[in-house]
């Protein structure tokens, strides 16, 4: 399960559990996307100055969607997606600064993830940020297509979603992907330093700015997805 951490006056929100086998792919099971949610809800019951850390342990930040559970609940995948969707909306609408330390590959809706928060620090050995929905033959949801089309450039959004190209940190960094990179030893630290200098920043106008800064990609996120707009054909 995630777990929390904290490091002064910025909290650390890990997306595996604690122990954890290095080849584990921190994958949102519902269970999973509930507990992330009360972990947040303790962050936002903090008082004082506080920035937020989004990272995980070993070879994957994250690898998205748990396909397992969509595919033998395919009857629930609207409402399964609509809840990995609230995970952005919650990231992009935090009360305080957020960074993401991307130690590992992030791919699909775990890129999605990273792209949530306010800025990114990429491992700049190893990993790929990577959108290889065109590959496995899935669509993006309205909201998926929004967050993606709004966070990024049109024509890196373009590339990501039609290709499926995988970002190295470089890559991701000249892209406008992620913002910087670190050495594996040296990246929690650093994106805790970035959170640290921003912590003054929470204030209550904050949510505000954000609300209206992503104000046309929480339209999309607010849109329920349906067959119909998957492109299914309802039975």
């Amino acid at each position: 399960m995630p777990y929390l951490k904290r490091d002064g006056d910025v909290f650390v929100l890990y997306l595996g559990a604690e122990v954890q086998n290095i080849d584990s792919e921190n994958r949102f099971h519902p269970d999973l996307i509930t507990e992330l949610h009360a972990l947040l809800d303790e962050v936002e019951a903090s008082e004082g100055p506080a920035a937020l850390v989004v990272t995980s342990n070993g070879k994957f930040f994250s690898n998205g969607l748990d396909t397992d559970w969509l595919f033998g609940n395919f009857d629930q995948n609207c409402w399964y997606l609509d809840r990995v969707h609230s995970l952005y909306t919650r990231l992009l609408t935090f009360q305080m600064p957020t960074i993401a330390a991307v130690n590992g590959h992030a791919f699909g809706a775990g890129a999605m993830l990273a792209t949530s928060c306010d800025f990114r620090l990429m491992r700049a050995d190893r990993g790929f940020w990577c959108l290889p929905e065109v590959q496995l033959g899935m669509p993006f949801t309205v909201a998926m297509n929004a967050l993606v089309t709004g966070r990024l450039t049109n024509q890196v959004a373009v590339e990501a979603m039609t290709t499926g190209r995988r970002y190295g940190a470089d890559d991701a960094i000249a892209a406008k992907i992620v913002d910087g990179k670190a050495d594996a030893e040296s990246l929690l630290a650093a994106a805790v330093a970035q959170a640290d200098a921003l912590k003054g920043n929470r204030k209550p106008n904050l949510p505000v700015i954000k609300r209206a800064l992503h104000q046309h990609i929480l339209a999309g996120l607010a849109v329920e997805t349906t067959p119909e707009n998957l492109g299914f054909s309802p039975s």
